[in-house]
Parts: structure tokens; sequence; C-alpha cells
């Protein structure tokens, strides 16, 4: 498995040249820096350690500097490992850069979904509302009976569906297809959307589903086309 870290910078369309609209994420991913490597005979598994964003001198603690400078780099502010035999060709220090990955690959995307609040069991969990009609029983979007599991005495299970806060979590939307990779600036486009917040963190990896890769789609580039009109 291999994978990069970078930033969802939010959404956008594109054109193929025989007009299909495709909507797509805006991924940036500066170049990530390998800070450790685990091995099977120290580690008891093999991963890259990556870390993306640097750390000012005084948002990084001794432990964060000390980590970092046995890559020749400084403090960096989101470290996250990639599993698998993959990457393990690469030394500490090594960049990763978003030329890692190309034009039709299909990928998973993982991120942390925006928060939502305080939210009843319908919007939290689907639950099924009640009955409406003729006044019905009055219980439209509450939670109904709690403690009717097989157990007498009342108690009410660990995992019921409840209210509470929705959102905020860890989350992987996968087999999304990269339609664009411009190593120059830095950016992918993924087709469809990832999880998170704008300038939320995301980590691209490669399918766990082990999806092959289709044909890379053929764009329209609007810098050609404003070239040739001048």
């Amino acid at each position: 498995m291999k994978g990069i870290l970078g930033r969802k910078l939010g959404m956008t369309q594109v054109f193929t040249t025989d007009g299909v609209l495709i909507p797509v994420t805006v991924v940036e991913a500066l170049p990530n820096v390998v800070l450790q490597k685990k091995t099977l005979e120290n580690d008891g598994y093999e991963a890259v350690q990556l870390g993306f964003e640097d750390l000012s001198e005084k948002g990084s603690n001794k432990a964060e500097k000390g980590h970092a400078a046995k890559a020749s780099t400084a403090a960096k502010r989101f470290v996250r490992e990639i599993r698998g035999t993959e990457m393990t060709n690469l030394e500490v220090g090594n960049e990763v850069k978003v030329d890692l990955f190309a034009a039709g690959e299909i990928v998973d995307v993982t991120g942390t979904s925006k928060g939502r609040g305080y939210n009843g069991t319908i919007v939290r969990n689907n639950a099924t509302m009640g009955p409406k009609t003729h006044g019905g029983s009055k219980n439209m979007r509450h939670i109904g009976s709690l403690a009717t599991t097989g157990r007498n005495n009342g108690r009410i299970e660990k995992g019921t569906a409840g209210a509470g806060q929705e959102g905020g979590y860890t989350t992987t939307t996968q087999n999304l297809e990269i339609i664009k990779v411009d190593v120059e600036n830095n950016y992918m486009l993924i087709k469809g959307n990832v999880p998170g917040p704008k300038r939320g963190l995301v980590v691209v990896k490669s399918s766990v589903k082990g999806t092959a890769a289709v044909s890379a789609k053929d764009l329209i580039s609007y810098s050609e086309e404003a070239k040739e009109e001048e």
C-alpha cells in the first residue's frame, strides 16, 4: 500500500474532451517527509511514517524536534503511518510527492467528518419515524422503547442508538478515481467528494480492495486554449 497526506481544498468540476462533466475534490498534497521506517524485526510490522506541514519553532516541543531531526527536517504538524511494503524502498529523510499516484488510479481517502453538533436519533442513526396519521402516537421523532431487548430488568444495552454528537469522527471513502495529478502545483483531483471540511487533513491511500486502475480521462485544458487565442 502507498499513500500521501494532504489537505482538502474544496470541490470544483472539470470537463473531458467529449463534453462529460466530472465533479472533483481538490486535494493539495505538498511534499511529505519520511520520518521513520517500521520493520518486522524491530516493530513487528512494516510501515512508513510520513510527516506533513512544518511546525514553527515555538509550536513544537523537544520530542517532536528530536524525532524530526533524524530526518533532517522540521517538526511536522501531522504524522501518519502508511502500512505495507510498497513504500519500503524509501529512506528516512526522503520526500514523497504527489506523483506517487497517477490519473486513473483508484484510491481510498480518510479524513475527519464535519462535526454537526447534537442531533436526534432520526438524523444520527437513520432511525424510523413513528406514525403521523390522525394524531398517531405523538412519538414521531422520539427514540421509542429502549429497555425491551430481551431483558426484563429495564437495563439499556451498550451501543443502543440514541441522540448525541453527530460527525467529527474518522471515516474513509473507498474506491475513488484520481482524475488528474499536477506535480508542478502539488495537487490532485479526485472524483466525487471526500470526508472532512475545507482545509481538513486527508490521507490518500491505495484501495484496500485492490480495485484495478482505469484509463486516464482526457481533460480540456483551458490554459492551452487561451494560448491559442493569443
